[in-house]
């Protein structure tokens, strides 16, 4: 059998190749491949493979940084490049004959945006009555915008007050079950007594303006909200933050935290359980209160600098 001419297999088999392992695996993340692979394509199209090596890479790098591309999303894009030519160097028979060494970037993509309550109820407040429970279920359980924009009556048993999504129904492809509290019980009450006035029963628990279908994008209205509510700009993700911090303030243990928000490592829990100044004013106040308990045994402490001021005063 002869044997491939690796000068003749472009890029452009490659990443055709990744694509169709994304669709016939049903990934998730296809349109951010399909994104990834967009970028690399104005670099790499119709070049051959072999040609493809770190230093190429290093000035594809180059140009989209110049273009003000963000480290997070170029690593992305060169994790799509890595695995694009790994399918072609598993093939039988092989398509690549090497993997060139792929130099990733240094990320800083710890995000810090989230809401305060009062935020939260301005822009609450100034969004469309059809957008108002959505982002109240957002910021309680801090799920993503696509699981709950797919959430369905099926997924929701009222009278227990229980919201499930099965396994495929979410990102990490794990099982996910919620209470919902007192306020949220009467948002799905008002969700379902509302299909009754369309025409069509729309299956979304939360449908989009006429309600019959599924809200798409909501950025408009999101932005100007925030705009009239004067809290800046905000991302609907700060709500994922927002929840956890909020369940951990409120003494929810960790895990259990995790499992409401759909958390699957630790690593990427803990970037999401932010500290702001208020936490850290909170730690000393709350030290402080520990440490005068031992006030009179144990020198250091806030009555004993009072007392000794006092003394000093006096003399």
């Amino acid at each position: 059998m002869p044997g491939i001419n690796f000068e003749k297999v472009i890029f452009d088999n490659l990443a055709e190749g990744l694509l169709h392992d994304y669709r016939i695996n049903q990934r998730k993340s296809l349109i951010r491949a399909e994104r990834s692979v967009g970028h690399l394509k104005r670099f790499f199209e119709g070049e051959s493979v072999p040609k493809i090596t770190s230093p190429r890479i290093s000035q594809y790098i180059e140009t989209r940084l110049v273009e003000g591309a963000k480290n997070a999303s170029i690593n992305r894009e060169l994790s799509a490049l890595k695995r694009m030519l790994n399918l072609g160097a598993q093939q039988t028979p092989p398509i690549v004959d090497r993997v060139p060494h792929i130099p990733m970037l240094k990320e800083n993509n710890i995000r810090k945006g989230f809401f305060e309550h009062e935020e939260f109820v301005a822009l609450r407040n100034n969004l469309p009555d059809y957008l108002r429970g959505f982002v109240t279920f957002a910021y309680k359980v801090g799920w993503r915008f696509s699981e709950i924009t797919n959430l369905t009556w099926n997924n929701v048993d009222r009278p227990q007050g229980i919201v499930r999504l099965e396994t495929g129904e979410t990102k990490n492809d794990e099982a996910r079950t919620v209470f919902l509290d007192d306020e949220l019980k009467i948002i799905f009450d008002q969700q379902w007594q509302d299909r009754k006035k369309h025409m069509a029963f729309s299956p979304f628990v939360f449908p989009n303006r006429k309600g019959t279908g599924q809200i798409k994008d909501i950025r408009g209205a999101w932005f100007k909200a925030c705009k009239d509510g004067a809290i800046g700009r905000k991302l609907f993700h700060d709500f994922r933050r927002t929840a956890v911090r909020n369940m951990v303030r409120s003494g929810t243990p960790e895990r259990v935290a995790m499992m409401v928000s759909g958390h699957k490592t630790r690593a990427v829990f803990d970037r999401y359980n932010i500290v702001n100044d208020a936490d850290l004013k909170a730690a000393a106040q709350r030290q402080q209160k520990y440490l005068e308990k031992f006030a009179g045994t144990v020198s250091g402490t806030v009555a004993d600098f009072k007392q000794k001021k006092e003394s000093a005063g006096d003399s």
